[in-house]
């Protein structure tokens, strides 16, 4: 499978941005992690960047779709908040759909999914999307082999359109190794703050590694297209995978600075004639 992805990936550089290390393949030795210190300096200097990126969007009405997709535990979820940290909600919109209706469920699979695209000034990410349909849809069961292979059949055309439409698309899967999933699936047992992430489908999941493995493999096959390539982004080191997927999002899209005055205080009004209201207030407790 290296064999393979490598010789593709020399073939034509831009089809699918797949690393030419295989899946499973030993990397020589990891960096050293990052400090504190070290990371929030690198963050802040891209936080920077990703406000130049809101100002030239809203500016010039670009429309940009950002997919990320990965394994239960890879770290979608952090990297997104890290892109959002900084930067405005009306510009930058998450969607992460709930299941889908009954009625949605009669709809074409991708139909939910197309009036969240992004219109004019927006960047619009995608916690999972309508890759469900080659994922968790066809491992749990949710559709059959059939509609997931017609889904995989259809959807680089879907895509090419929606590229086509004048909507920059970037698509980003997460990939985390085995032993780093269960570290982080144990640690959300006795933690408040994340037993929320272990859902039965999460654990169903978990049990089924290969099942997704062999998913991914086929969705990267039938959907890594020269308009709408895939990119992956390992994720054992969440701080770096954080940095490498926002500056590698930042250099895939044309931003400019955009031309502003610089911005100045006026000067705050003045009224002696004043009186604070005399009335109660509900004060909320300082108990720290």
């Amino acid at each position: 499978m290296a064999h393979k992805q490598k010789k593709k990936h020399k073939k034509n550089d831009q089809k699918g941005a797949i690393a030419a290390v295989a899946f499973g393949h030993e990397a020589a030795s990891p960096p050293a992690p990052l400090s504190r210190k070290e990371y929030e300096a690198e963050l802040k200097h891209l936080h920077a960047e990703l406000v130049k990126l809101q100002l030239w969007v809203k500016h010039t009405g670009a429309k940009i779709c950002i997919v990320f997709e990965g394994r239960d535990g890879a770290g979608k979820g952090g990297v997104i908040k890290a892109i959002l940290e900084r930067v405005s909600p009306r510009i930058f919109r998450v969607v992460a759909l709930p299941p889908p209706t009954d009625r949605e469920k009669s709809q074409m699979f991708i139909q939910r999914y197309v009036p969240h695209l992004p219109a004019g000034g927006e960047i619009t990410i995608f916690d999972r999307s309508w890759y469900n349909r080659a994922g968790v849809d066809r491992v749990m069961g949710f559709c059959t082999e059939d509609q997931s292979k017609k889904f995989l059949e259809s959807v680089p055309y879907v895509e090419q359109s929606i590229v086509e439409s004048g909507v920059l698309l970037l698509k980003y899967w997460l990939e985390v190794s085995e032993e780093e999933q269960t570290r982080r699936m144990e640690s959300r047992i006795d933690d408040p703050r994340k037993i929320w992430k272990l859902s039965p489908m999460d654990l169903e999941s978990y049990a089924r590694w290969f099942d997704y493995s062999r998913a991914r493999d086929a969705m990267f096959e039938a959907s890594d297209t020269m308009w709408a390539p895939w990119f992956v982004a390992f994720s054992d080191d969440k701080k770096r995978a954080r940095l490498n997927i926002i500056s590698h999002l930042l250099s895939r899209i044309p931003y400019e600075d955009v031309p502003r005055e610089k911005v100045k205080l006026p000067k705050r009004q003045k009224d002696p004639t004043y009186v604070e209201a005399d009335y109660a207030r509900h004060r909320v407790p300082e108990r720290f």
